[in-house]
């Protein structure tokens, strides 16, 4: 569609727009602060000056350069992306128009010791300014005219668009398919408030909630399952005080630019740091040493160095008797835990069927402390795992049971069983690594003061995640890195954990009962995927949901059936463009949908391919939070400018909605319906005065403003308003300077405390509490009869899915890349002039010969799935066999509106769909973004050729 004009009070006092203002600056005919072209001003030519210090003549033209530095006032704000950056900057404005940006640099320092916290930022948040006012800005609602995804649109008001949606919820939810209708949007500690936004109303609605950290292969499985807590992370200016980093898989100066100063500063106070890297990246070139294993191999190079530590008796006895599993019981005969309740050590136990057994220096047997069966609940600290005994690390014998004698087996046995298989030659073998390079590494790592490893996607993208992640944590576990400055596995990919929860919690989620849906899931089946897997994997999912231990909506009704999803709103997310299977994705899922309304400030992918769009106000153009575990401050958004065009804050967007349900509701006569999983009532009739209402105060109408939204959850969270403390940070606060927290919530294991780097795990390590688990402690052994049947009870190397995407000869893999976060920049100019302009994939020079490729040749790379055309790239720091497609490319960038997903087919692993225990799920249990089945994107096969070729 042709872009409309803007409303005359968007054009500022010397009649030209923000549009027309910011496009001139491009042209030939720059424009000045008076709009005025050079021609029309009069303006002489460029003239050399001979001595500018001495004589230099005055020169009009050159005001347009001075007026950079002037403004008429300056905003504090940010970017509201999935990077984890959460930096704060300042945005100058004049007349009425975003000028540009800078970085705020006046964190406040809190460790002398550290390095300044200061500044934060990327090239990429130094060009917002581009988006501001871009062509790809949506300004006014749209309704789609032709096809998804064919770019048709006609433009409507705001009052048809909210009508129009209004009416389809109001059938939905009569209907009682109010569990049809979806909201998605991914990361709350980005922009809280946004997120809130369209969660609030969802809530009320009675619809379903997406996960979105699995969803993207972000969340490490591995980290709820061996320490039941979703990625506890030491805020990165802790990495100085470490004596050796590994930076494993994650790609520190691409993807955490504004973090990057402390891990290249930790090196100049002596840090070894080791990069462990399929490619020479970007980061590798600036570690001491890099190691580069086959992609898909880390679990048995993880293993391989802990086989050395145990081996050469590297490992602290003290952290695994104590902090471990190590020592309990498993019996042989079924593989599972030996319990306290068979060997009669428990009867005073709340549930004797989940208390756990060690044995004594004496050989006697003890029941071990902190075990779930004593705790009231995952989080119960008013138990202890500190042990009055010395308990042997080392078991194998017979044990009486009130069954018979049965052997037994300590986990460290089973462990150290499992470990003698990665011998030097096995290791090497399967990673490529050098076996006296691994070994030594390993040896370094454990005789380290303090030892480090910042983990990354780089590990998460593989089918056996779970198992990498647990490998590679094994190496603190081991060597007792945890819980102390300098120390630990910190895995940073997205901004995954939220600060301030509570606010956020119950702005977002009003009633307390939320429909959560694990989005991997939702997608795979009703995508249809589920009719396509293998037959155990099919199984296993068809028993996870029939036992409830993974969620699907809608619910199966009464009658056995279920309906399809109809209703989906998206806001600050490109769901459709990051969904791997695409292909079935767009054809099986999307035509299922009645109504898809993306609430975005660009036509990006997910926006083309919508039934309705509406304008969202741009970062620049809201009040909001942002936060981060990089680092423990809070700042704000304000708003610098008036939302362009038509565009509204997300939050105005949703109450807006509410407002419109509410009013079309009251003129239809709908009754109120009883919600049938909640005991609650679905009443549209007062949905925007519950939307508005301060549920916690009872205020009516408290919350109508997105300032009102930002200043309840710093009111309502433990981190900006303590409880029992005279201290409290407000909005104010925050928009003056950025400011620490205070304290951390419960959902963090470790308190914030004054001159020290925020480092996680020390209410287990140091308080003795028990971790969130079911043994009370750090577990590798997991005895779900899943597990036990697939052999991954422990850690162990797997070889991925063979020839996902056919039987072809190249490994496929798509990282993220350094200049866009996601699809955010991608299709900024600024961005594509510091690359080549379009889709690039990273060929192996051996790999482009053979196939008679050159630098810049088209190609099109190809699978069973689908191909794609694409730019080829010679990339010498390439190990030989893959092809690096980095993503999020928007479909729209592509000859034929594939993408980069569509050579990744979708699917998951059985493991993840688990709760554990069983009957409670107090240890892993299905809980948005903490536990559920991750998306994956490597384990793919492709082939390239020339484009023109022949596939067969």
């Amino acid at each position: 569609m042709s872009r409309n004009d803007l409303t005359d009070d968007e054009a500022d006092s010397a009649g030209i727009s923000r549009r027309d203002f910011v496009r001139g600056l491009g042209a030939a005919s720059v424009l000045g602060a008076t709009g005025l072209s050079f021609a029309d001003d009069g303006m002489d030519g460029l003239e050399a000056v001979d001595d500018p210090i001495g004589s230099y003549p005055y020169r009009d033209w050159e005001d347009l350069y001075r007026d950079e530095w002037d403004w008429d006032s300056v905003a504090r704000s940010t970017h509201s992306v999935n990077c984890t950056g959460s930096c704060s900057w300042n945005v100058y404005v004049k007349d009425g128009q975003v000028w540009r940006e800078e970085q705020a640099g006046d964190y406040p320092t809190f460790d002398e010791s550290l390095p300044d916290p200061n500044p934060r930022g990327c090239q990429k948040g130094a060009c917002y300014t581009d988006y501001v006012n871009a062509d790809q800005r949506v300004l006014h609602p749209l309704r789609r005219t032709g096809e998804r995804g064919e770019g048709q649109w006609e433009r409507i008001s705001w009052d048809e668009a909210l009508t129009e949606i209004a009416d389809h919820v109001i059938d939905e939810v009569q209907a009682g398919r109010y569990d049809a209708i979806s909201g998605f949007t991914p990361i709350p500690a980005m922009s809280p408030v946004s997120f809130a936004s369209g969660s609030r109303l969802v809530n009320l609605l009675g619809g379903v909630s997406h996960s979105f950290y699995d969803w993207y292969s972000d969340l490490p499985p591995g980290q709820p399952i061996t320490w039941g807590t979703q990625t506890d992370n030491a805020e990165s200016a802790d990495w100085h005080n470490a004596d050796y980093i590994i930076a494993w898989g994650s790609n520190i100066n691409v993807t955490r630019i504004p973090d990057a100063k402390y891990f290249l500063d930790a090196g100049y106070e002596g840090a070894k740091r080791v990069g462990i890297f399929t490619d020479y990246s970007q980061t590798a070139i600036h570690t001491d040493e890099w190691l580069s294993p086959h992609g898909g191999s880390d679990t048995a190079l993880a293993l391989g160095m802990a086989q050395t530590i145990v081996d050469e008796g590297l490992h602290d006895e003290e952290h695994l008797k104590e902090q471990t599993d190590m020592p309990l019981l498993v019996r042989e005969d079924t593989g599972k835990f030996l319990r306290a309740s068979e060997v009669g050590l428990a009867a005073d136990a709340d549930d004797p069927e989940k208390v756990f057994v060690m044995v004594d220096a004496d050989g006697n047997l003890r029941r071990a402390p902190g075990s779930l069966g004593e705790r009231d609940g995952q989080h119960d600290h008013s138990e202890s795992i500190e042990l009055d005994f010395d308990p042997q690390l080392s078991v194998e014998r017979s044990v009486d049971t009130d069954a018979g004698s049965v052997a037994v087996r300590s986990v460290w046995e089973n462990l150290t069983d499992e470990l003698s298989q990665y011998t030097p030659d096995v290791v090497h073998e399967e990673t490529g690594v050098g076996e006296n390079t691994y070994q030594r590494v390993a040896r370094e790592f454990a005789e380290a003061d303090a030892a480090k490893i910042i983990h990354g996607k780089g590990v998460n993208d593989w089918y056996h995640n779970d198992l990498g992640n647990r490998a590679i944590q094994l190496l603190v576990t081991l060597t007792g890195n945890l819980g102390d400055p300098g120390t630990g596995l910190d895995h940073y990919v997205g901004q995954e954990k939220i600060w301030s929860f509570h606010g956020w919690k119950v702005l977002s989620f009003p009633t307390g009962n939320v429909r959560g849906v694990p989005t991997t899931l939702w997608t795979y089946f009703h995508a249809g995927i589920l009719d396509n897997t293998d037959p155990d994997t099919a199984e296993k999912i068809r028993e996870s949901i029939d036992k409830g231990w993974m969620p699907v909506y809608p619910e199966e009704r009464e009658d056995g059936s279920r309906p399809d999803p109809s209703t989906m709103f998206i806001w600050r997310g490109n769901y459709f463009n990051q969904a791997k299977g695409n292909v079935a994705l767009e054809e099986q899922l999307w035509p299922k949908l009645d109504l898809v309304v993306d609430i975005n400030f660009r036509m990006d992918s997910t926006a083309m391919y919508s039934d309705i769009v509406l304008p969202a106000a741009s970062h620049y153009e809201k009040y909001d939070l942002s936060e981060t575990d990089m680092h423990t401050y809070v700042h704000p958004f304000t708003p610098a400018v008036e939302p362009l065009g038509e565009a509204k804050t997300d939050w105005e967007i949703f109450r807006l909605l509410a407002e419109k349900i509410q009013e079309r509701a009251r003129e239809r006569g709908v009754e109120p319906i009883e919600d049938r999983k909640f005991d609650r009532t679905i009443d549209l009739t007062t949905i925007y005065d519950d939307y508005v209402r301060d549920w916690e105060s009872g205020e009516e109408e408290g919350l109508v403003e997105d300032k009102a939204a930002a200043e309840f959850i710093l009111e309502h969270s433990e981190e900006t308003n303590p409880e029992g403390s005279n201290e409290q940070i407000t909005f104010d606060d925050i928009d003056e300077q950025p400011q620490r927290f205070l304290e951390a919530g419960d959902h963090w294991s470790s308190d914030i405390k004054d001159g020290e780097a925020y480092v996680p795990w020390q209410d287990y390590v140091h308080d003795k509490n028990p971790w969130p688990t079911f043994t009370g402690r750090q577990q590798y052994y997991i005895d779900h009869d899943w597990y036990l049947e697939l052999g991954e009870e422990l850690p162990t190397h797997k070889e991925g899915p063979e020839d996902t995407g056919g039987d072809y000869p190249l490994s496929y893999n798509t990282p993220h890349g350094r200049w866009s976060i996601h699809s955010t920049w991608r299709d900024d100019t600024k961005m594509l002039r510091l690359q080549r302009g379009e889709p690039v994939v990273y060929l192996n020079p051996k790999d482009a010969e053979e196939r008679g490729i050159e630098d810049g040749d088209t190609v099109e790379v190809y699978n069973d799935l689908g191909a794609v055309e694409v730019q080829a790239k010679i990339y010498p720091s390439s190990e030989p066999g893959t092809v690096r497609h980095f993503f999020s490319w928007e479909k729209f960038q592509y000859p034929d509106r594939d993408n980069f997903n569509t050579l990744v087919p979708m699917y998951m692993k059985p493991t993840q769909l688990v709760q554990y225990p069983e009957d409670t799920g107090e240890h892993l249990h299905f809980f948005p973004n903490y536990w559920g089945p991750t998306g994956v994107n490597s384990d793919v096969r492709v082939d390239v050729r020339p484009s023109g070729g022949d596939s067969e």
